[in-house]
């Protein structure tokens, strides 16, 4: 156990400086970047804002209920049921058939059915149905909400990094929480209510006619003015023919605006509307309110068109995030709000920082006072242990938080646990063995499979806390996890090499442990 070939000691001694190289990263400055990697500070430590929010996916189903009417009734029609009371409810379908059982063997006929499809290999079908008195109720089956609440949220996810991205935020931490919440954490986050009006914008943009005329097929929305326009409930174009929309300056009135670029269908669109419709308002709709009612003075066959609305250039910047990041497919609304003070976060590290090193302190004391000179081992083991530790989550680019600093402080007293039992194995054998080598030899052999299996047992813990815990707690399974493993390193190869050092030069002398 103490001979080293020199190829061992190379490799070893090149793991520790290579992985501790990377902790001294932390301490570069914005103008002297050796490498971009750096451990990040969470929300506790450095303040910023946490929200949870939430799904609403009652106006989805509605919308997606609707879109089955087409095919069911083609679908009666195509086998000759004739259907009475035809109505579309929030989330089902009802009408009344004088043969429910033929409909029954129709509902379920076909894998492909554009009625009611498989959404799984199990045969879950996307669609239910009840029948009473002939009377019959489709409605979404369980794993059919399922999967529109989750395709809903993971679409919601996508834009939400979008628009946060858009923003600048540095390392915010968007995760799925549950079946219909996301967690957003904003490190460091100066203006939440800014976030909190952006994420809280579903951003389905239309563009809509005008019609003061019309009695039907309209819908009455207050403009930017406050005037109430009559506008036409037929969509001429829609937010997903958006490819940019960047702020502006126009040039005549210096009024910030929006401008736009579509894609090819919806130049074509545009252009075939605004040609048709010179001398016309066009109504401009986010999420049902009018932004702007321009009248159409030309035909618009560029691609390329722009938004006014008496905006503030801050409100045009955040009105392109949102075209740009596209509509979320339900509203979010704010379940959950918490603000951490940057305050807050320096007396956390402050905390965090004083407990380590007092800590850290007490415990080189105790080693040297203990091992003498095999407690400096342990020491420059115990340094060596936070260096590559620190270089580690430096690597992985970790975000720290104030558990993750308490699993640090737990790694200190796992690390020199590791050097007591070695030590005290030792001790024990040097009280029946005349060669000290030999002690020394069989100590840190026997001691090995008490040290595994101590920390072993403590890094399957740590796994099973960041598989099951969230936040916090993963933050305290990755450091202690890392610092198993750094420990076990330091102890066994780092330690014990400096250790054999002193004992192979004592050449069998009397040594004091």
């Amino acid at each position: 156990m103490l001979n080293f070939s020199k190829i061992n000691i190379i490799l070893i001694y090149f793991i520790f400086f290579f992985i501790s190289v990377f902790s001294i990263l932390n301490f570069q400055t914005k103008d002297n970047l050796i490498f971009d990697k750096k451990v990040n500070l969470g929300l506790d430590l450095q303040g910023g804002s946490y929200l949870l929010l939430e799904i609403k996916s009652d106006d989805l189903i509605k919308e997606r209920i609707q879109s089955k009417v087409l095919p069911v009734k083609k679908l009666l029609k195509e086998n000759g049921l004739k259907y009475l009371n035809f109505k579309i409810n929030n989330n089902s379908l009802s009408f009344t058939l004088n043969d429910p059982e033929k409909f029954e063997l129709l509902f379920y006929s076909k894998k492909d059915n554009l009625v009611n499809p498989y959404i799984d290999n199990y045969r879950s079908f996307e669609l239910d149905h009840e029948e009473k008195n002939k009377n019959i109720k489709i409605f979404f089956s369980k794993y059919g909400l399922l999967t529109i609440n989750n395709s809903a949220l993971k679409q919601s996810i996508e834009i939400v990094r979008r628009r946060i991205d858009d923003v600048g935020t540095k390392e915010p931490t968007i995760l799925q929480r549950g079946e219909k919440r996301i967690l957003v954490e904003l490190p460091g986050l100066k203006d939440p209510e800014r976030i909190k009006k952006l994420l809280g914008k579903t951003a389905k943009l239309n563009f809509r006619l005008v019609n003061d005329n019309a009695e039907f097929g309209v819908d009455e929305l207050i403009s930017e003015t406050g005037e109430t326009l009559k506008i036409s409930k037929k969509i001429v174009m829609s937010g997903e023919n958006l490819i940019d929309a960047q702020p502006s300056i126009q040039n005549q009135n210096r009024e910030p605006v929006v401008s736009f670029t579509l894609d090819r269908v919806g130049s074509q669109k545009f252009g075939r509307a605004t040609t048709d419709n010179v001398g016309r308002r066009l109504a401009i709709v986010l999420d049902g309110k009018i932004i702007s009612a321009p009248n159409i003075n030309e035909p618009i066959t560029s691609g390329n068109g722009m938004i006014s609305g008496n905006f503030s250039f801050q409100e045009a910047t955040d009105l392109a995030l949102l075209l740009r990041s596209g509509a979320l497919p339900t509203p979010l609304i704010v379940v959950e709000e918490r603000t951490v003070g940057p305050d807050l976060g320096e007396d956390s590290i402050k905390s965090g920082l004083t407990s380590l090193i007092v800590g850290f302190i007490l415990v080189i004391l105790f080693m040297f006072y203990k091992y003498r000179i095999f407690g400096l081992i342990a020491n420059t083991a115990l340094i060596a242990n936070l260096l590559m530790l620190v270089g580690v989550l430096t690597i992985l680019e970790a975000t720290l938080t104030l558990p993750g600093i308490a699993g640090i402080i737990l790694t200190v007293g796992m690390a020199v646990d590791a050097n007591v039992l070695i030590f005290e194995r030792i001790k024990e054998e040097l009280k029946t063995e005349k060669s000290i080598i030999h002690a020394f030899d069989i100590g840190y052999s026997k001691a090995k499979i008490t040290v595994l299996d101590a920390n072993i047992t403590t890094l399957i813990a740590a796994i099973i806390l960041f598989a099951f815990g969230s936040g916090p707690v993963k933050g305290f399974a990755i450091t202690l996890g890392i610092g198993i493993i750094t420990t076990l390193f330091t102890a066994y190869f780092l330690a014990r090499h400096l250790t054999s050092m002193i004992v192979l030069r004592g050449n069998n002398k009397e040594i004091k442990i």
